[in-house]
């Protein structure tokens, strides 16, 4: 089972995040694979895919395809300018979650379009999937889509109202035309839990395409940052979302009495923040505005002794962050807001825990840190955390979509 893959990224044109590395790495695994952007693609992607030598579609193919691309186009107007209507709390609680609502119908819609140019363009795909699937609507998107397909999904943020629900039970018969994939056992069982007739499989999302870090590398990424070799240096890479706990990492670094280099990339954040922390004494903060392509996020991971990530206590979709960190051989600190992860990770003298939401002890972490850099992640780091090679999870998404073959149709 070497044959192409249908690859289908709704993302594909927004630049940095990890759906780009997955889509490229597994176009490299399997050539002639089809990628499938509906809103056009990042220019760093559209030149990894050309040299993987994959077919790239950026357009709708056939009528079908082009109607759903553009009632998804219209739907997420809609919402787009009702969250500006209704983003007040004066407004009904119901009123406000409406534009969320319709967000998803649109991802429906797009995914849909997607999967009728999957069906025009090839049909003897090893495995159709899309990357980055929307949380709700599997079965609408199957049947609308008229295409079998592998969705990854990636989390649950979005509860879905009266009408969103009842799509849902009229298209449950196209559930059993999907399975979903989770990238943790968490994130399935949240799924399972709100649709029980979509089976589910749990199986990382990042893959691991063995280009670690080179000592070359981490001498020009201190270079660029103009870092002596000789002084500590911790990035902060990632937007500073809700689940992010920026507030801890704030106090620690309050507590410093030592010399660090904070090296911060991507978006959104807050510059409230980072004016506070270019004040403190001994804090070096060196930002990268965001997003940034892979080379770049590169030279900022090459740059550091150790990437800090701290979330808020029961965050349990998989890190990307963490994936970057065991397969370009980075250093770890990360708070323990994830017991699965944690437990993963004890004892690894490359990865070093401290308690969510306790800022001393973290700044003891940094204080160690910086006094004594931490060793690199071995080879094995990936396989650690359950990260398959683009080879492996390219033969892990075939073998997954042959089952959808001989699934009943039945509700």
């Amino acid at each position: 089972m070497t044959g192409p893959l249908v690859l289908i990224e709704p993302y594909a044109n927004r630049m940095g995040g990890h759906h780009q590395h997955t889509l490229a790495a597994l176009a490299q695994a399997r050539p002639c694979s089809l990628v499938i952007a509906p809103h056009g693609i990042a220019r760093e992607a559209r030149g990894a895919l050309r040299e993987a030598g994959a077919r790239l579609v950026t357009a709708p193919a056939g009528l079908p395809a082009a109607c759903l691309l553009a009632a998804a186009r219209l739907a997420a107007g809609l919402s787009t300018t009702g969250l500006r209507v209704f983003r007040s709390r004066r407004w009904p609680r119901h009123l406000r979650r409406l534009p969320h609502q319709i967000t998803l119908v649109a991802r429906c819609l797009t995914e849909a379009s997607a999967l009728r140019t999957a069906r025009r363009l090839e049909s003897g795909a090893d495995a159709v999937v899309i990357l980055t699937a929307s949380e709700a609507l599997h079965g609408v998107a199957a049947l609308l889509g008229g295409q079998p397909h592998l969705r990854f999904v990636h989390e649950r943020v979005t509860t879905e109202d009266a009408v969103v629900r009842l799509l849902s039970r009229l298209a449950c018969r196209g559930e059993q035309q999907v399975i979903a994939v989770c990238p943790t056992q968490a994130v399935a069982d949240q799924v399972t839990a709100a649709f029980t007739q979509l089976p589910a499989v749990v199986g990382a999302f990042a893959v691991d395409d063995g280009r670690r870090l080179t000592a070359a590398e981490r001498d020009g990424g201190r270079a660029a940052f103009d870092i002596p070799a000789a002084e500590a240096v911790v990035c902060l890479v990632g937007g500073w979302w809700p689940y992010k706990d920026i507030a801890t990492v704030d106090a620690a670094l309050a507590r410093l009495k030592e010399p660090l280099h904070l090296v911060i990339t991507s978006s959104p954040l807050d510059e409230a923040v980072l004016q506070r922390w270019r004040s403190l004494p001994g804090l070096s903060v060196h930002t990268v505005p965001g997003p940034v392509s892979e080379a770049v996020l590169r030279l900022v991971y090459a740059a550091a002794d150790a990437t800090l990530v701290s979330r808020h206590p029961g965050t349990s979709k998989e890190s990307g962050l963490v994936m970057d960190a065991a397969r370009l051989g980075v250093s770890l600190i990360i708070s323990d807001h994830d017991p699965v992860l944690t437990a993963r990770l004890h004892g690894q003298p490359w990865a070093l825990t401290f308690p969510v939401g306790d800022p001393a002890t973290l700044a003891d972490v940094l204080h160690a840190v910086i006094r004594r850099p931490p060793s690199y992640p071995c080879s094995d780091a990936p396989g650690l955390l359950g990260m398959r090679s683009a080879a492996e999870q390219a033969a892990f998404l075939t073998y997954t979509f042959a089952g959808l073959r001989t699934r009943s149709p039945e509700c």
